[in-house]
């Protein structure tokens, strides 16, 4: 039976309202460590192999000037380090820090608590229906958004 309007636009604004709350979250962890979300992402990315500053602007859809203010913040703040590459002298490479380490891991466990309170009482069915309802909808948003 097809859903009817009014159920379709409370769906989307339960939605909205979700992402609103997810990014408010995101910002709350962020701030709780002494950090911007921006700097979280990047000392994310920094903590991974071959981390490339170019390359992390193009997947974010930001400019390069932006992560590398970023990533001075974070050389400032100690939780990165930089080095001269090996191979390549005007190639930086970037570690992250014991004090980013720790960052991180107090960012995991503040998000696992998080996660603990408001997710881990629901029921399994009601987590498979919310997975499946998801990955349906995702779907379709993917084909309506690569149809255009």
């Amino acid at each position: 039976m097809p859903s009817t309007r009014a159920e379709t636009h409370r769906a989307i604004a339960s939605l909205q309202r979700l992402t609103e709350l997810f990014g408010q979250r995101r910002r709350q962890l962020a701030r709780e460590a002494g950090l911007t979300e921006t700097q979280w992402q990047v000392l994310e990315e920094v903590r991974g192999e071959a981390f490339m500053p170019s390359m992390f602007a193009r997947r974010r859809a930001t400019s390069a000037a932006a992560v590398s203010r970023t990533l001075r913040q974070l050389l400032d703040e100690g939780l990165v380090e930089a080095s001269i590459g090996a191979a390549d002298g005007r190639h930086r490479v970037y570690r992250i820090t014991a004090a980013g380490r720790r960052t991180l891991a107090q960012l995991a466990r503040n998000r696992a608590r998080a996660i603990a309170a408001v997710w881990e009482p629901f029921k399994t069915t009601q987590l498979r229906e919310f997975n499946r309802f998801a990955d349906e909808l995702t779907k379709r948003l993917e084909r309506y958004a690569d149809a255009d």
